[in-house]
């Protein structure tokens, strides 16, 4: 099977073929890194990191590489408003994106390069466009000659005559034109700078991306994305200042996830709607959390409600409460295979077929989606006979872990405050302190199970439990 993206630059799906065969180069623009990233920031991540997982899953070694911008405007107002430095501010905020991409089960990208330790690559990538006549100096600023580019506007699908019209009166008169944009800023009194050809400064935003995905993964990249606000203007400008200096494309495939609206409204500051990860976990589980995200097709808005987390957390119960069943007859099932397990090999067989065939699709998740649903009834239906072997057991549960090597909900659905082997023993203890006639202890090992969301069942083969 072959995999198709939707490249944004055609405006069509493009059977994905890497520079290199068997690796993949994929850069992801990362956040500014002055404040806790929100629930808008939550669906990049998330969904880029399936799209990492889904190649590897494919066999392709990735090397995934999603910058910091650890020096900014927003940086600089921080640290005047908390009294302390730009890198003060900087790490703060990394350690807390850090934190809350492992609480979602994000991998860690193969780097994580930060504006501020490629001060050197950024400056040198400016005086490329310099010499070439691609970008010019003014009053210590640096621009990019934005008209000698012209193929400007070509991801947007803009052209520089509509661009022309939509730039406000009062234009910046170091500037040779209204569209060209800043590469260098030159260093206000009391701010953060370094040395350059041009004066004490620092880089401007577009350009910083450029660098370092030249620098760390070639002049041409395999994949680059990011969320739909970025392909006008920090894409386009990157395309721009990219292709001035290689001659080559910067990227094979363009990638752009959409907007989330929050009770179908746009997160806006002026709305105060926005909401942190940080915020958002103290009420969702993680594997809702990825759930929601994946469950609308990554190109679609998404509306972030109760009812649509609810019937996220509802959806990933189904398929812990079934894992649990089979995890829980494992322990009872008899060795010898019987002829339910030819059958069930056959049937896996056709559900993995079926992932691979939507995540092929332009990493159709929500289709995906519906093959681990698949699963669950074939895992339900095997789970009805009165005998199970250990062998279809173990068949279901690995075609589960297989699947979740992509979506990453299972993991972090297990996760806990209190072990699995905790929760063994507590029950063997509870189950004693009730044949002894202790009900005092039986009932206080009932209550610590349920504060731990520890759910308690009954069935043929005895006590068997579940998180909440």
């Amino acid at each position: 099977m072959t995999l198709h993206i939707y490249d944004t630059m055609s405006r069509n799906k493009q059977e994905f073929i890497p520079l290199e065969p068997g690796k993949v180069n994929m850069y992801v623009c990362g956040p500014t890194v002055y404040d806790y990233i929100h629930i808008g920031n939550a669906r990049p991540v998330i969904f880029f990191d399936v799209v990492r997982r889904y190649l590897e899953f494919s066999g392709y070694q990735v090397n995934y590489v999603v910058n910091f911008t650890d020096v900014d405007d927003k940086l600089i107002r921080k640290a005047d408003q908390l009294g302390t430095t730009v890198p003060e501010v900087a790490e703060q905020f990394i350690a807390a994106f850090n934190a809350n991409i492992t609480a979602l089960g994000v991998h860690q990208a193969t780097l994580n390069p930060r504006v501020t330790e490629n001060i050197a690559e950024i400056v040198a990538f400016v005086q490329e466009l310099v010499d070439r006549e691609y970008a010019y100096e003014s009053g210590g600023d640096v621009y990019f000659r934005t008209g000698k580019f012209t193929d400007y506007g070509k991801l947007s699908h803009q052209n520089l005559d509509e661009l022309q019209l939509g730039i406000r009166i009062g234009v910046d008169e170091r500037k040779e034109s209204g569209q060209d944009f800043v590469l260098w800023k030159a260093a206000k009194p009391g701010e953060i700078y370094w040395d350059s050809p041009w004066g004490p400064g620092r880089p401007g935003w577009h350009i910083e991306c450029s660098a370092m995905a030249r620098k760390y993964l070639g002049d041409t990249l395999d994949i680059h994305g990011g969320g739909h606000d970025l392909q006008f203007p920090h894409h386009e400008c990157e395309i721009a200042q990219s292709e001035s200096v290689t001659g080559k494309p910067l990227a094979r495939y363009w990638m752009h996830n959409g907007f989330i609206n929050i009770n179908n409204e746009k997160i806006s500051k002026s709305l105060g709607n926005g909401i942190t990860v940080d915020e958002l976990l103290k009420t969702v589980k993680p594997s809702t959390m990825r759930y929601f995200i994946l469950s609308s097709h990554y190109r679609s808005p998404l509306n972030f409600s109760d009812e649509a987390i609810a019937q996220a957390e509802n959806s990933v119960e189904r398929i812990a409460n079934c894992i649990g069943n089979l995890k829980h007859r494992l322990s009872v099932a008899v060795s010898a295979p019987s002829d339910a397990e030819s059958h069930l090999r056959i049937r896996i067989g056709v559900i993995e077929h079926g992932f691979r065939s939507r995540m092929n699709d332009d990493f159709n998740t929500p289709d995906a989606i519906t093959s681990i649903f698949e699963l669950v009834s074939e895992a339900n239906q095997y789970l009805q006979r009165t005998v199970v072997s250990v062998e279809g057991l173990e068949l279901l549960i690995g075609a589960f872990n297989k699947l979740d090597q992509v979506f990453g909900l299972l993991s972090l659905e297990q996760e806990g405050d209190i072990l699995d082997t905790d929760i063994d023993d507590l029950i063997v203890q509870r189950t004693e302190a009730r044949q002894s006639k202790n009900w005092a202890r039986a009932d206080e090992i009932r209550d610590l199970l349920a504060a731990q969301g520890i759910v308690l069942e009954d069935t043929p083969q005895g006590i068997r439990w579940r998180r909440k």
